[in-house]
């Protein structure tokens, strides 16, 4: 009998330390193999409840797409008729590198390959400020125009936008496939 409890709470202390150690396993970022892909896109943001200038479309989607994790960016207004003003139909133009896995139909034409890794990038939080939200139709139009340009998954999108209104929630995140970071030479 005493064995039998011994055992019973080896077993125990065992399945904790496990159990315990899970997280650390699931948290394990997997690596994969990915190649940059050049992209090139023209964009016209044409909202009705926010309005933004040329210089300041141009910094937003640079913001984005940064965070996306594009690489070689180049973000250049286009379509401008007003000096520094609100423009009617803003517009930039954009050559910029992704990622996509190495494995795919396009990947495998490309140069050489580099460590990637899945990570979840929020472009608007679903407890965003009102004047984030306020940015809800180009949240909506970087989605459909930009999002696609990168290798994605688990996307989440949500949205309550009303032309003219500002309303509360609206949310857009995705798993993005990201370059590992590089070590550090040390001398």
């Amino acid at each position: 009998m005493r064995i039998k409890v011994l055992c019973q709470v080896a077993s125990a202390a065992m399945a904790a330390v496990l159990l315990g150690a899970l997280p650390a396993f699931a948290a394990a970022p997997v690596s994969i193999e990915a190649v940059w892909m050049p992209r090139h896109v023209t964009f016209v943001y044409q909202g009705f409840t926010t309005h933004y200038s040329c210089g300041g479309l141009r910094d937003k989607i640079r913001q984005m797409l940064a965070k996306l994790g594009a690489r070689d960016l180049k973000v250049r207004e286009q379509g401008c008729i007003r000096a520094g003003g609100v423009e009617p139909f803003p517009g930039v133009r954009v050559t910029m590198q992704v990622l996509v896995p190495a494995s795919s139909k396009h990947g495998k034409a490309m140069g050489p390959a580099v460590r990637a890794h899945w990570q979840k990038v929020v472009l608007m939080p679903s407890d965003a400020s009102i004047e984030e939200e306020g940015n809800c139709e180009l949240i909506e139009q970087f989605k459909e125009t930009f999002l696609p340009l990168f290798s994605t998954r688990d996307i989440r999108y949500q949205s309550n936008c009303i032309p003219h209104q500002l309303t509360l929630g609206t949310h857009l995140s995705a798993e993005v496939l990201m370059p590992e970071a590089e070590p550090a030479h040390g001398r």
